[in-house]
């Protein structure tokens, strides 16, 4: 009965596909270097401190928002998985700027230590997730906000308690990503706010077939930018972004111990309040260290056409894919993201 309530559901929310820019590279595996894109800039905030006070001093600057009741969008990770912000670092956070939010989760769409609510909250437990609340926001059950101007969803299904929020932190583990190429903040929401029951077939599975990850690629990418908008949406500018470069294996943190190992160097934090600017700063970054230093992460990217999270981000007028790169350790100075690829060091696991 379930299998068959999810199928009607996600017939209902499948649109047709309308016109779109030509003027957007669409392949997912090929990168648009800077001077080749137009359109305005937004600011993006950098810090090489990975420390507490470097995640507090980025958050700090892109905080203005937010307010009333806070909801705090973190990959909690499975059990003991090596590469997650460190709990240290999201505590010192929250206790300094954000003392009355709430950690949300979903459930998962796959089978394992968060596939269901009482195993999630095992799971928190074992990873240190104690300090104050999370909300697994789809325990309860399920809603629907609008996709506009989607093309592949009218609507999408999001946990039912992200609408008691006022406004919402992403705070993103940026690193590599199976499916979708690299995770950053974009992944964070359109994944992590659909809740693992129907939103999450949506995204990853065609209706009546056996795969349950046989979409891929540009259509992935799609699906999950179209959720992610539904949810930003929502927000309006009550939502902020917090990109932490560290630690990215090749792997999600849905992998938990079972990741890839790392082998791309540790970056910095990096913050916005536009999305696609946050996470293209990323990207740009990882193409801006040496060949050697990206060779893993790039080839993830491109192997699953993972730059189609971007430009669809800039189809849909989510956000800018140029932008004003601020050091924060610097002064504030202007500085481009092969400044902030310079001089990084070889990884060593902590």
């Amino acid at each position: 009965m379930k299998r068959t309530f999810i199928y009607i559901l996600a017939v209902t929310a499948f649109v047709s596909c309308g016109t779109t820019n030509n003027s957007i590279v669409r392949d997912g595996n090929k990168y648009v270097p800077y001077a080749q894109r137009d359109g305005e800039e937004a600011v993006v905030y950098f810090t090489r401190n990975l420390s507490a006070d470097g995640l507090i001093a980025a958050y700090e600057k892109v905080a203005g928002e937010i307010g009333g009741h806070v909801g705090v969008k973190l990959h909690t990770g499975e059990q003991n998985g090596p590469n997650i912000i460190p709990r240290e670092w999201v505590k010192a956070l929250m206790e300094k700027d954000l003392a009355d939010a709430t950690i949300i989760e979903t459930n998962t769409y796959y089978k394992g230590d968060r596939y269901t609510t009482d195993l999630h909250r095992k799971t928190l437990e074992v990873n240190g997730w104690t300090f104050c609340p999370v909300d697994i926001i789809d325990e309860e059950d399920t809603l629907t906000l609008p996709v506009k101007g989607g093309k592949w969803f009218k609507k999408m299904a999001v946990g039912s308690h992200l609408v008691n929020y006022d406004s919402m932190v992403a705070l993103t583990h940026f690193k590599g990503h199976t499916q979708g190429g690299f995770g950053g903040a974009n992944k964070n929401i359109g994944i992590g706010c659909a809740d693992g029951r129907v939103g999450k077939a949506w995204i990853h599975t065609t209706p009546g077939q056996p795969n349950q990850w046989d979409i891929k690629e540009e259509e992935f990418m799609e699906r999950m930018t179209e959720s992610t908008k539904a949810t930003i949406d929502h927000f309006g500018k009550h939502v902020t972004y917090v990109n932490v470069m560290r630690n990215m294996s090749v792997s999600c943190d849905c992998e938990g111990v079972h990741a890839a190992p790392v082998v791309t160097p540790n970056v910095g934090i990096l913050s916005s309040t536009d999305i696609l600017a946050v996470d293209q700063a990323c990207v740009d970054i990882i193409y801006a260290m040496t060949a050697d230093e990206h060779k893993d992460i790039v080839e993830r990217i491109e192997t699953r056409h993972g730059l189609r999270q971007l430009s669809y981000m800039k189809e849909l007028g989510m956000g800018h894919d140029r932008y004003v790169l601020i050091d924060l350790d610097n002064g504030g100075k202007k500085i481009t993201a092969a400044d902030a690829a310079k001089g990084l060091k070889p990884f060593v696991k902590e």
